[in-house]
């Protein structure tokens, strides 16, 4: 096939002119058995089916069996519309993974040099992204990663300030998490990194541990999946739980992090709230 061949295919129509018979001739080649005088083309070029599609749609439209809405699906903020299967260079057979979200309330105050985050009038959130939503009953910390960059953005319709990757962010603009009047547009308040967000502490729904639970550094977190912070919980989670262990047995790894009084009291109060957490989660197992 030459070049003049090829710029021939931006017509879609010379698509259907040139490969149902290289298809037929493939098939007939391999034995396939075939009453090849009823096929024919299966889209609005053909007007007798195109017809019949139509007449199918038409009438359960009328039965009120269908409505006009969004769905969940692969798009293109590029291209401003959906990106099918085939449509992609890289990516075949993706498809949206659905997250439960996680609003972890900050019930501290954030570092001196965020006193502007500390003035805002409406409530802020770490924004946890979780497969397992049942387990949240088991939640002793949340994590970050110490490098990562976070955003702070608006949520209109949550009323509220959500915390998570810029990445996080742009995918709920999509969703209609921050402002549904604007899909994609995010309100970026303050921006963070990872450091700066440890030693918080944030209400954790479902918890047993009723004053809050504190964010901690965890080094294994990427910024391309979920939200770029991930609740701990573990008794369910061996990777939350053999982190959970580094950090009482190697607690420079907090001190590294914390250089003023307050936050070395942090560092003391969590390394006492990670002994209880392994005495409860050890007698726990012992009572089973």
């Amino acid at each position: 096939m030459d070049n003049n061949e090829i710029a021939k295919f931006k017509d879609p129509e010379y698509w259907l002119k040139f490969f149902p018979a290289l298809a037929v001739d493939d098939l007939r080649k391999l034995g396939v058995k075939v009453d090849w005088r009823r096929s024919f083309i299966t889209t609005d070029a053909n007007p007798y089916y195109d017809s019949f599609v139509r007449w199918q749609f038409l009438t359960l439209k009328k039965q009120g069996k269908i409505q006009y809405g969004k769905r969940y699906t692969i798009f293109s903020s590029r291209d401003n519309q959906p990106c099918m299967d085939h449509e992609r260079t890289v990516g075949e057979g993706v498809v949206p993974q659905e997250y439960t979200l996680i609003k972890l309330k900050v019930i501290s105050e954030f570092p001196s040099k965020f006193s502007c985050v500390n003035q805002l009038k409406e409530p802020i959130f770490l924004v946890a992204a979780t497969l397992r939503p049942e387990t949240m009953f088991g939640q002793t910390n949340c994590w970050v990663h110490p490098d990562i960059d976070y955003v702070g953005v608006k949520s209109t319709q949550q009323s509220c300030i959500l915390i998570c990757t810029q990445r996080a962010a742009q995918n709920m603009a999509y969703q209609g998490i921050l402002d549904p009047s604007h899909p994609g547009h995010i309100d970026i308040v303050a921006n963070f990194k990872g450091a700066d967000l440890l030693g918080l502490k944030v209400k954790a729904p479902l918890s047993s541990y009723e004053s809050g639970v504190f964010v901690l550094p965890m080094m294994s977190i990427r910024s391309s999946k979920g939200t770029g912070i991930v609740t701990s919980v573990p008794s369910d989670s061996p990777d939350d739980w053999v982190a959970l262990q580094d950090l009482i047995k190697k607690p420079v790894r907090l001190t590294s992090y914390c250089f003023t009084f307050i936050r070395f009291c942090f560092v003391i109060d969590v390394i006492i709230s990670l002994i209880t957490t392994q005495l409860l989660l050890s007698l726990s197992i012992l009572g089973n």
